[in-house]
């Protein structure tokens, strides 16, 4: 019990089993089931005296921004929502669940916002010291993108010797099969017994170092962009990780794909709800495309920001400039395209991507970049103490240990 609220078995048994397929295709160790148990319960604590905080401060995420999440979602994977859902159901995921999960997790991330944006700040001290910590140090992991692919020859738990060797001498025959020529993603849909990614052709995506299973960097640290690793193994069966491409982010001197975008920006208080400024933002974006209203004009007389006296241009933007959400939407436009409306920290956002261009990233840029790097890490410390706080607040009763 959290406070006044249940933690049942069912969701403790549900929360694992996402678990363990998650670490299974990132080719983690899996641990052992009382432990994971264990932190799962108190992950579910937290997270419940936390939902409960938000849900007594008034907070409130609509089935709209839900959607918005799971499109989202979707577009990283390079599917359509149906086809995400139908993935999801041959996974045993239950939509309705992950939906709520969704929601969830957007709640905890406002309630989040709202606590520590006012304690953290981020001087021009704080970005030197950063970026000679880099020069000293040989760079952050999570100014390294890597966009990799991977292919899982899964071994059973209880697998004999000649079922490992098995495993071992498939894997090493589809790694001499993907650098004879043939594709890896077909491959990848044939063979890869990774959920999931084996449908998607066996990508990844493109994470920062930080965010990858140290196995799959240790298995790519000699490996060129469109070079294969050398079998792996976990606990899981053998990897085969594909380096789509290496790069740095972040660093001056560095050619970069910029954008120049413009925005209006509502922010939902008092009589303007949330539901409410992403329907005016919507019919704005109907008009501008119907040719009966002009998007700077719109943007100086209802942005409720500091780029309304430019008519919401935001000027040129290098990666890592904006919010995630917010970056995430400009790079699926293309010049000219308006984007739905976008729900982010700061607000309501109405976007339009204007042009794009290859530039080389200037010292001020860097700077910005680092700054807003800092800034994530300092949310992410100031979230440990919050998180604490909150957990110790709460009124906790440990009744029965997990039935797995």
């Amino acid at each position: 019990m959290v406070n006044s609220e249940p933690i049942t078995n069912t969701e403790v048994r549900a929360r694992m089993l996402r678990f363990e397929q998650q670490l299974v295709q990132q080719g983690a160790a899996l641990p052992p089931r009382q432990q994971l148990a264990r932190e799962v319960v108190e992950r579910l604590i937290t997270e419940k005296a936390q939902l409960q905080l938000a849900r007594d401060s008034g907070i409130r995420v609509d089935d709209a921004v839900v959607d918005q999440a799971e499109r989202g979602i979707a577009r990283q994977n390079g599917v359509e929502i149906a086809e995400l859902r139908r993935r999801m159901t041959a996974d045993g995921i239950n939509v309705t669940q992950f939906r709520e999960d969704l929601r969830n997790q957007i709640l905890l991330q406002r309630l989040r916002d709202r606590e520590l944006e006012s304690r953290v700040r981020v001087s021009e001290l704080d970005i030197d010291q950063y970026l000679r910590e880099q020069q000293q140090g040989g760079g952050d992991p999570a100014l390294t993108e890597l966009n990799l692919a991977h292919i899982l020859v899964a071994v059973p738990e209880t697998a004999t010797e000649a079922q490992l060797a098995q495993a071992r001498a498939k894997a090493e025959q589809l790694v001499r099969r993907i650098r004879a020529g043939e594709d890896f993603g077909k491959l990848a849909r044939e063979n890869s017994d990774a959920t999931g990614a084996a449908q998607n052709s066996g990508a990844v995506g493109v994470r920062t170092a930080d965010r990858l299973p140290p196995l799959f960097l240790e298995a790519i640290r000699e490996v060129k962009d469109g070079g294969v690793s050398e079998p792996v193994r976990s606990e899981a069966g053998f990897h085969i990780v594909k380096v789509i491409e290496k790069r740095q982010v972040g660093a001056a001197g560095m050619a970069v794909t910029q954008s120049h975008a413009r925005h209006i920006l509502l922010r939902p208080a008092g009589n303007l709800t949330e539901a409410q400024a992403r329907q005016r933002l919507a019919d704005m974006k109907r008009r501008v495309q119907a040719g009966q209203a002009d998007f700077a004009q719109l943007a100086r007389e209802n942005s409720q920001d500091a780029s309304a006296r430019n008519g919401g241009d935001l000027g040129w933007a290098s990666p890592g400039m904006f919010v995630p959400e917010f970056e995430e939407v400009l790079a699926s436009l293309q010049p000219g395209q308006i984007a739905d409306p976008l729900v982010s920290r700061f607000g309501v956002h109405l976007i339009q991507l204007l042009e794009r261009r290859q530039a080389t990233m200037s010292d001020r840029e860097q700077r910005e970049v680092v700054r807003n790097l800092v800034r994530e890490k300092k949310l992410d410390e100031a979230y440990v103490q919050w998180s604490r706080e909150v957990r110790g607040r709460a009124y906790v009763e440990l009744r029965e240990p997990p039935q797995l």
